[in-house]
């Protein structure tokens, strides 16, 4: 149950940053770069706080916060211990 949580608080963040959404801002030409164009245009020139550029743009930068990792670690490891009770 851990271990898949665990993965997940490493494996997200690292797709989040493959798609552009990296510490230092979104990177030019990447999906989130394309992403963020969408939203601005969209949102008449902005990008709307709370919003899935603004909200991946925010893990990107500073990864999850602790209340999103409680949440991962307890919401996976749930789920892998059901799965693997369902294991002959």
């Amino acid at each position: 149950g851990v271990l898949p949580a665990g993965v997940a608080l490493v494996a997200v963040p690292a797709c989040i940053a493959g798609l552009g959404f990296t510490a230092g801002g979104i990177a030019a030409g990447s999906i989130a770069a394309k992403m963020m164009s969408a939203a601005a245009i969209a949102n008449g020139g902005g990008v709307a706080a709370g919003s899935t550029v603004a909200v991946l743009q925010s893990v990107g930068a500073a990864g999850f916060s602790v209340a999103a990792k409680i949440g991962l670690m307890t919401g996976l490891g749930s789920l892998g211990a059901a799965a693997g009770a369902s294991l002959p």
